[in-house]
């Protein structure tokens, strides 16, 4: 729990270290701002490396280290498995599927990725675990963390890359009555509301590997007596908020803008880059 009661978690993504295109300040300035929140866990969905090397995996690792949370959840990218880059992973950050269980929330990492591929598949060997953990979560909120897209997302170009067994996963979430969707992957921050289950998409938080005009950016989602509210932070800048539910009646407020419509207002620019 936060220091204001409310549950706090922070979800930054897509670091890329090692990257020519990765700015330190910006990952610095977001650990910095997330440490101030005093959150309650901090997740990093992926991609914390650019290929997946050992000094990329450990450069990330010392940046992770600097985030003041004891619920820390991480899982890797698809630029993470590249050139066996999962053992570094494991190595430093141990196990790729995780739970998270909190007073009012339960959260279930996974990972999507493939060796050397940019394609995503969860597989139905991992479904049981997914089920396992959501099943006796009762009443408590629902949160799935995954890298890889579930539902594609506006202004990527041709969508490659959702998870190959994205039907399946979904289905699966439905049924256990997950109630948020955490993911990254494209760089493009965006949300979808799904039955009732919202699907929301973090940035790039710390490159100029940026579509459009987006922004670097991250996720807070605040959790409160049953309502939940996700709001984008850009580091420097404001934050906004994008998506706000109730958990046990599901009304909701949607605020998503097109992605192509806002107007960058930081140094760091933009830029179509191609995944």
């Amino acid at each position: 729990m936060s220091a204001d009661g409310r549950l706090t978690i922070c979800q930054i993504s897509d670091i890329h270290c090692g990257s020519p295109y990765f700015i330190p300040d910006l990952l610095e300035r977001s650990i910095l701002e997330i440490n101030d929140l005093e959150p309650t866990a901090v997740v990093v969905s992926g991609d914390l490396t650019d290929a997946g090397y050992r000094q990329e995996f450990e450069q990330a690792a010392e940046y992770v280290g600097h985030f003041r949370c004891e619920n820390l959840m991480v899982i890797p990218g698809n630029h993470d498995s590249r050139n066996v880059g999962y053992i570094h992973f494991e190595r430093l950050f141990g196990e790729r599927y995780s739970v998270i269980e909190f007073d009012e929330a339960i959260m279930v990492g996974v990972d999507s990725s493939e060796p050397d591929l940019n394609d995503g598949r969860v597989g139905r060997e991992h479904y049981g675990f997914i089920r396992d953990s959501f099943e006796n979560a009762g009443e408590k909120l629902k949160i799935f963390v995954v890298h890889h897209h579930l539902i594609p997302i506006p202004g990527t170009g041709r969508e490659r890359n959702i998870i190959f067994d994205a039907g399946d996963i979904l289905e699966l979430l439905a049924g256990l009555g997950v109630d948020l969707v955490l993911s990254g992957h494209k760089h493009v921050p965006y949300s979808w509301r799904l039955e009732n289950m919202f699907v929301v998409n973090a940035g790039t938080a710390s490159t100029t590997r940026l579509r459009g005009n987006t922004r670097p950016c991250y996720n807070i989602i605040e959790i409160e007596n049953g309502r939940v509210k996700v709001f984008r932070k850009y580091p420097f800048k404001e934050r906004e908020l994008v998506v706000d539910f109730d958990s046990e009646t599901h009304e909701y407020s949607r605020f998503e803008d097109r992605v192509d419509s806002e107007v960058p207002s930081s140094p760091y620019g933009s830029g179509l880059v191609d995944r």
